[in-house]
């Protein structure tokens, strides 16, 4: 276990000391205001983040990494906890807040599904997604993240905000500006300070001792209250005993906790495996995604079980950590630990922080977040990527994050596949004994088997006919199907067809599928390009 939490423990102690405190207080507003989607205590939110935060940081495959509470899967929760509290309602011995408890045992299966795709290794199939998909997730997570802070520009309660007008806006959007231009300035004067860490401070200082000049601002405090929340204060997580005796309350219910489950796991997964590519390609350095699973997995079961809302990796505040130095898993430990004291010990001075001065830090990840360039490079990619791109990142504001991943990959698999479908080809050319040759190039697999088939004058080929696959290779079912029907037209009308140069597990399934093709391959072939070819594939397999 020491192995796991001190490898990559921290680079600079101070910089992920400061860069975890930052995120903390970052990480407060996000967590409360999640929890409110998701129609739950605040504090639970909080408990969330912190356990999410502490044990991903320990553990998981990312150093630097930021986890917690997230929107993307408090949205994924509305429905589970609605039912679940409605049905508590309507028992012969009622149970209030149902849906919570329901959603604590739904954590316990998400986590168990994020850690068996850890075990068996899936979280390596990130690495296949298209560039365009990853620019696509990063835009539109990134307007996202602006709009949700556009929502603190309003004031009121409930459905009746309203945005602010007057005094109250110039001094929001004042605060704000302030804390942008600090975050942009201080850079380039000193990194030995975080920008982000600094900019709260010093913003948080107006608001306190500026008051009689700047009258009342929206803090974390207030915007609890507003949501209806009571406070901070809390105590340490508890373990949630009750749950394991309230599986009464799930019958005929199993198919929305499960299916629920599934899909927080996929979003949680999916989130988090991408910010982890997007760490990966800022610090330029490579993190594992199946240790990040199976940490992911284990942080939200450890949610279930004492409390918490869950969630995964938090992309806005991995962002604010790595751009202020926090590369080390004590960047992630601090923070977690700072958001409990805050909870235990600081909840009346957290209360006090400004609204504005953490708007304006997640304004400044949103420029950072924003992949400027595609607007640059949006006119000289293949017209198929730059849809892809535009289309994942308006489904990631329109829907949500998988539903954007998920279609963007299927497009891109789509387009990938129609363009091999057409590069197959077959050259063709008669042997001194009169055997006439065809030699294959390009992949035969589901989507080039119609072109292949067309490249035979099947009836008026001479008697012997060599199809060779030196330059291609069967990919899959629908190909091995595809050569096995030229194959047996030929034998049908009494020629003599030879197959040479398959590798072997198409071979094998060739047999499989019919012995007799044992007299069409030719396998004892004296070409040495075919051994080269045939050690290379077996390497690959």
């Amino acid at each position: 276990m020491t192995k796991f939490i001190f490898k990559n423990f921290t680079f600079n102690p101070k910089d992920d000391i400061l860069s975890g405190l930052t995120v903390a207080l970052a990480l407060v507003p996000e967590a409360v205001a999640f929890a409110f989607v998701a129609g739950i205590d605040p504090l639970v939110g909080l408990y969330g983040a912190f356990m999410m935060g502490i044990i991903t940081s320990m553990f998981g495959g990312r150093p630097g990494m930021i986890s917690g509470a997230t929107g993307a899967m408090a949205i994924v929760m509305v429905h589970l906890i609605k039912q679940g509290n409605d049905i508590g309602l309507t028992l012969a011995n009622p149970i209030p807040n149902l849906g919570l408890q329901w959603l604590f045992i739904t954590l316990l299966i998400v986590g168990f599904i994020q850690i068996m795709a850890g075990v068996f290794k899936l979280g390596k199939f990130v690495r296949l997604i298209p560039h365009p998909v990853m620019m696509g997730f990063v835009n539109g997570l990134a307007i996202v993240i602006f709009l949700s802070q556009l929502d603190f520009f309003k004031s009121g309660a409930g459905d009746s905000k309203s945005w602010m007008q007057g005094s109250d806006l110039y001094v929001m959007v004042g605060l704000v500006a302030l804390a942008m231009a600090i975050m942009w300035l201080l850079p380039k004067l000193t990194k030995k300070i975080p920008g982000a860490l600094t900019a709260i401070l010093v913003v948080a200082a107006i608001t306190i001792f500026g008051k009689g000049l700047i009258g009342d601002v929206s803090t974390v405090g207030s915007f609890i209250k507003d949501g209806g929340g009571s406070g901070l204060k809390g105590s340490l997580p508890t373990f949630q005993f009750q749950i394991f005796g309230l599986f009464d309350s799930i019958k005929g219910h199993w198919g929305t906790i499960i299916s629920t489950a599934s899909l927080l796991a996929a979003v949680g997964l999916i989130e988090s495996l991408m910010t982890l590519n997007l760490v990966d390609d800022l610090t330029e350095t490579r993190g594992s995604g199946n240790r990040e699973c199976i940490a992911q997995g284990s942080a939200n079961i450890v949610n279930g079980l004492f409390g918490g809302m869950g969630g995964c990796a938090m992309i806005g505040q991995s962002i604010i950590n790595v751009n202020s130095g926090g590369r080390g898993r004590l960047s992630g430990m601090v923070a977690a630990i700072a958001l409990l004291c805050f909870i235990l010990f600081g909840s009346g001075l957290i209360e006090q922080i400004p609204i504005a001065a953490l708007v304006g830090v997640m304004f400044m990840v949103v420029i950072g977040t924003f992949a400027w360039s595609s607007f640059r490079v949006l006119n000289k990619i293949p017209l198929s990527d730059a849809i892809v791109l535009i289309v994942v990142s308006a489904i990631t504001v329109w829907q949500d994050l998988a539903i954007a991943v998920l279609v963007g990959v299927l497009i891109s698999a789509l387009v990938f596949a129609w363009k091999n479908a057409t590069m197959i080809r077959a050259r063709k050319r008669i042997k001194e004994d009169g055997t006439k040759v065809y030699e294959i190039w390009g992949p035969l697999f589901f989507g080039s088997t119609q072109n292949f088939q067309s490249k035979f004058d099947i009836k008026e080929d001479p008697k012997k006919v060599e199809i060779d696959f030196i330059e291609s290779r069967v990919s899959d079912h629908s190909g091995i199907e595809a050569l096995r029907s030229i194959a047996d037209k030929y034998l049908e009308l009494g020629k003599e067809v030879k197959l040479t140069h398959l590798s072997p597990e198409c071979k094998d399934l060739l047999l499989k599928n019919n012995p007799d093709f044992a007299d069409v391959i030719e396998s004892s072939i004296d070409d040495p390009r075919y051994h080269v070819v045939t050690n290379l594939l077996d390497k690959e397999v």
